[in-house]
């Protein structure tokens, strides 16, 4: 492997590192500003979560709370809308924003959205890629010139998580959405902090952009690897 390829790697991994960092810290700052915004009624995280399943007619999701901070998710498995004690007990309106998105992925499980069929059916693949791409892709670069199918394996392995990524997209994007929707004709936002929540669910957005992006550049630089193995 040329000196260009591993100065190319390097370029790859520290813009991406970069950006990641920049949005990551985007996102923390949008989270400590909208948690000091109290929404008009007084209704905590946990509250908006019943509240948007019971309006779109949903009783068997259960809501409950998870250690950690931003670690908020929907659980397809055991139907449960799992929110961080930052967001399940807090009356802001990020909390709601916040809540309300993951009972946006509630609402695509029961209306059967394909995008999040798609994603739930290759966690598995993706689980198992994930656990052995790694020793995979290692052992296929250094073995490049010796077995350079190996590398192949590696490549098909990590296309899978860049698939995943993309898959992803689409299903963060319209949870948010459909959580916009709601939050607004519900009266949960108004005029005064709607843009709030839509910027807050925005910045949150942006980490799944740049994880998906970051991905595809690093698949890339691993097929330019196997591509140029002759040269």
């Amino acid at each position: 492997m040329g000196t260009g390829m591993i100065g190319m790697q390097w370029i790859i991994f520290i813009g991406v590192a970069i950006v990641s960092w920049l949005v990551q810290m985007n996102l923390q700052n949008k989270f400590k500003k909208y948690s000091k915004i109290p929404v008009g009624n007084g209704m905590t995280g946990a509250d908006v979560a019943l509240k948007m399943l019971h309006d779109n007619g949903i009783y068997d999701v259960q809501v409950t709370h998870t250690p950690g901070h931003l670690t908020d998710h929907y659980n397809p498995v055991n139907k449960t809308v799992n929110l961080s004690e930052s967001v399940y007990s807090s009356s802001s309106i990020m909390a709601a924003a916040v809540a309300a998105h993951e009972c946006g992925h509630a609402l695509q499980h029961a209306r059967a959205y394909a995008p999040l069929r798609m994603r739930s059916a290759l966690v598995p693949v993706v689980s198992f890629a994930s656990n052995i791409m790694t020793w995979v892709l290692l052992a296929g670069i250094l073995l490049i010139n010796v077995f350079p199918h190996l590398l192949l394996a590696g490549i098909i392995l990590f296309a899978m998580t860049t698939l995943f990524s993309f898959v992803t997209l689409p299903v963060e994007i319209n949870a948010s959405k459909r959580a916009l929707v709601w939050l607004s004709a519900s009266g949960i936002t108004n005029a005064y902090n709607h843009d709030k929540a839509e910027d807050a669910l925005r910045s949150a957005a942006y980490t799944y952009v740049v994880a998906a992006l970051g991905s595809l550049a690093t698949l890339i630089y691993y097929i330019m690897i196997f591509m140029g193995r002759r040269e």
